[in-house]
């Protein structure tokens, strides 16, 4: 077969370790394989390589992508999505894996139905808000950054007795304040799934610091996490705790952090490494039997996926996917409604 690879929207760690793993599985089973540079906008732009074992060498522990990405808006037209279908025919390209979070398997699946060329999506997104697919390529590193920053943060914040906002990426999903938050031992976690008002925001924040330095005197520092899809700034979360602060702890500063893009940056974990290696060769075999429109999810083991070879893979049609994506985002899924109910349960063991 003659089959391609290419890596859409935001990167995230782990995108090129999928590209190794595709391009050597497919190698060695006898396929062509190329690489479209640029995500979507490549493949209009008919822009590919051939991948070899050695251009792809040393690539698993990677950041970013070796392919290049983009968030190609021809495609979210008909005139674009034409020209694609007419690439896919014209360049023989029989199957095609792409990688990439909601926006980018949105474009396989309206891709799909309508060309011969077999396409499967693996998810990558740091944000996690990918419906069906227990951890995204990319999530596991981006935690580790978080945790890390957050923890250099206490450090300095225990010199001086502060208290920190720390807002971390995600956009409309709260899964990296969540995880990351609890892995740091954040004293609140804020994220926008929550729907809390600014008042009873406010309210909650003032009394986590209470506990932390009014009620104890030892306490040294006070982490927030906060997610960017929460929709109160960290600058004005910073100014209304600092004033309470002035009033309730004197001498007590607040300081605020916005990670932003280094979230997404960094060699990918081994747990990334994994996901992404498992889930390119995956794809390449499900290409081989002729699965189409459908996404390769990483779940955990005992959860068998019978019809891959690897029991922590499993296929899930695309189009049930981005359903279960719109759950997630407007928090109507089974799984945020359990993650928000045990936040909000442990929510009272956080401060101290």
């Amino acid at each position: 077969m003659r089959i391609a690879i290419l890596t859409s929207g935001g990167d995230a760690p782990g995108m090129n370790a999928a590209v190794r793993a595709f391009t050597v599985v497919g190698l060695r089973r006898g396929h062509e394989v190329l690489g479209v540079r640029d995500g979507y906008a490549g493949l209009l732009a008919r822009n590919l390589e051939t991948l070899t074992r050695e251009s792809t060498e040393r690539l698993t522990r990677q950041g970013g992508t070796l392919l290049g990405s983009s968030r190609c808006l021809e495609m979210m037209r008909e005139e674009g999505q034409a020209r694609a279908l007419a690439s896919l025919a014209e360049l023989g390209i029989e199957g095609l894996c792409v990688v990439g979070g909601n926006g980018s398997l949105t474009g396989a699946h309206v891709l799909a139905p309508r060309t011969a060329c077999k396409i499967v999506g693996l998810p990558a997104s740091i944000d996690n808000d990918v419906g069906h697919a227990g951890l995204a390529i990319g999530v596991d590193t981006a935690v580790n950054t978080i945790v890390e920053a957050c923890d250099r943060i206490s450090d300095t914040a225990r010199a001086h007795r502060r208290a920190f906002v720390v807002e971390v990426m995600g956009r409309n999903c709260g899964f990296l304040a969540m995880r990351a938050g609890l892995a740091a031992e954040a004293d609140a976690i804020l994220y926008g799934e929550s729907h809390a008002t600014e008042e009873a925001t406010f309210a909650h924040l003032r009394e986590v610091l209470r506990r932390c330095f009014v009620e104890r005197s030892d306490k040294k520092r006070a982490l927030i996490v906060k997610s960017e899809g929460c929709p109160i700034s960290a600058h004005a979360i910073r100014d209304h705790l600092q004033a309470y602060l002035d009033e309730d702890a004197p001498g007590v500063d607040v300081r605020e952090t916005v990670l932003g893009h280094i979230v997404r940056g960094g060699s990918p974990t081994a747990l990334d490494r994994t996901i992404a290696l498992r889930l390119g060769f995956s794809a390449v075999m499900a290409l081989e039997a002729g699965i189409t429109d459908t996404m390769l999810a990483w779940e955990p083991p005992f959860q068998v996926g019978a019809e891959t070879m690897d029991p922590s893979v499993r296929r899930v049609p695309i189009g049930e996917a981005l359903e279960e994506t719109s759950k997630l985002l407007d928090g109507t899924s089974t799984l945020i409604r359990r993650r928000i109910e045990l936040l909000r349960f442990v929510d009272d063991c956080l401060p101290g």
